[in-house]
């Protein structure tokens, strides 16, 4: 199914200076990070160590960016990482993470040292964006001179702290304004042609191809359909255009796509995907099967 014509740019011509000022200035703050995420993360400080691990000066306000980790970090338990709002119009990536650092992080330290970052993109949550001020996809930005602030920053924390992870799970959402609003930006953007592919009704993830782990996608999988239903493939037996590599995973190159996904050097990753416009998924679902991805993924470590 193609799409209508974006009404920023001339098509067939990738946007300049000016078309993508135009594109921002059309940007409205639609919620706030400092009262749903930062008011959460700061009823944290007697349970776990929370720490500033940058901050995005953009013009319209100054982000602060938070990490949380549990506390008495033992170097002989393995590390896990849980990122949320890559994307930050990705609404239950950031609450799904606020969710299980609430109910489960505490229990499962029994065993790990976990790390989670919420909200990496605090602009895109306000603006419900995909992208940042500068017309930037921060999770196509996850490489070496990142041109994307919100992927340098954790970039950066982690290697200052040379941490190194058992798990990376980053949390995200599939919805129907991909289609009327995020790929047709996109190519308009780039000067390209786009063609919307099927959302998938449902929850699936997406491996690293770079290090497949079919058994731990397994056991996410299998942890979430005890909450929402897990999508099927299209006509064509592929989720997003990828291929199926088993019930509800696809696979993409984390690293060299400069996906999150790619943002450490895990055996263990994975990219949530749940779909909040579904008639059978509520808000709730969508952030209670987050929660249930990361509690599967953890559970299953415990048993290699």
């Amino acid at each position: 199914m193609n799409q209508r014509q974006y009404p920023i740019g001339t098509p067939g011509e990738a946007w300049g200076a000016e078309e993508k000022q135009q594109w921002l200035a059309a940007q409205q703050v639609k919620r706030s990070y400092f009262d749903d995420v930062v008011s959460q993360i700061n009823q944290l400080h007697e349970q776990f160590d929370v720490e500033q691990y940058g901050a995005l000066e953009y013009p319209s306000n100054t982000f602060p960016l938070f990490i949380v980790k549990t506390r008495h970090w033992d170097n002989s338990k393995p590390n896990v990482l849980v990122t949320g709002g890559v994307h930050g119009y990705e609404t239950s990536g950031v609450h799904g993470a606020l969710a299980f650092i609430k109910e489960h992080a505490e229990h499962y330290s029994q065993w790990f040292n976990i790390m989670v970052a919420p909200c990496i993109s605090p602009w895109g949550y306000e603006t419900i964006n995909r992208w940042n001020p500068f017309a930037i996809d921060p999770n196509r930005s996850f490489k070496e001179n990142s041109p994307a602030g919100e992927s340098a920053a954790i970039m950066d924390y982690l290697q200052r702290h040379e941490l190194t992870f058992l798990m990376h799970i980053d949390l995200h959402e599939t919805t129907d304004t991909d289609n009327s609003e995020f790929r047709p930006a996109l190519a308009a953007r780039d000067g390209t042609f786009n063609e919307n592919w099927n959302i998938p009704d449902g929850f699936y993830t997406v491996g690293n191809s770079e290090k497949p782990t079919q058994d731990f996608q397994q056991a996410i999988i299998d942890s979430v359909r005890k909450v929402t239903h897990i999508a099927p493939p299209d006509n064509d037996g592929k989720i997003i255009g990828a291929p199926i590599e088993q019930e509800g995973v696809i696979h993409y190159a984390g690293k060299q796509l400069g996906l999150c996904m790619g943002l450490t050097d895990a055996p263990y990753v994975s990219t949530t995907e749940v779909y909040p416009d579904s008639d059978n998924a509520s808000p709730e679902q969508c952030i209670a099967a987050q929660v249930a991805a990361v509690k599967g993924a953890l559970e299953f470590l415990r048993t290699v």
